[in-house]
């Protein structure tokens, strides 16, 4: 099996950045934002979603890893004003909570 990153992997690592929940408010009152569980790769599920792999993207939705960010989760990170990872996979930014190092 192949273990190399596949190029959409490398480009959307590459677009993918650090950013502050004041920054993504605005996207959340859009309800563009997609909130990605921190046991997932973001950067795997940003492909999954950008590829439309369907059965992959519904099975997280299932289980609640990938959700449309709910409202009690934006005062949660609006109080706590954690560090966020986000990348772009139109129509949606998706978001996920930085773990601490």
């Amino acid at each position: 099996m192949n273990q190399e990153p596949s190029t959409l992997y490398a480009k959307l690592l590459g677009e993918t950045a650090s950013i502050s929940w004041k920054e993504l408010e605005p996207f959340f009152a859009k309800g563009a934002l997609l909130w990605v569980d921190p046991g997932l790769d973001l950067i795997v599920v940003a492909e999954a979603v950008a590829t439309d792999e369907g059965k992959k993207v519904a099975a997280w939705l299932a289980a609640d890893k990938v959700a449309k960010l709910s409202e009690t989760r934006a005062l949660d990170l609006f109080e706590r004003d954690p560090e966020m990872w986000a990348v772009v996979v139109k129509p949606w930014i998706l978001v996920q909570e930085r773990a601490l190092a």
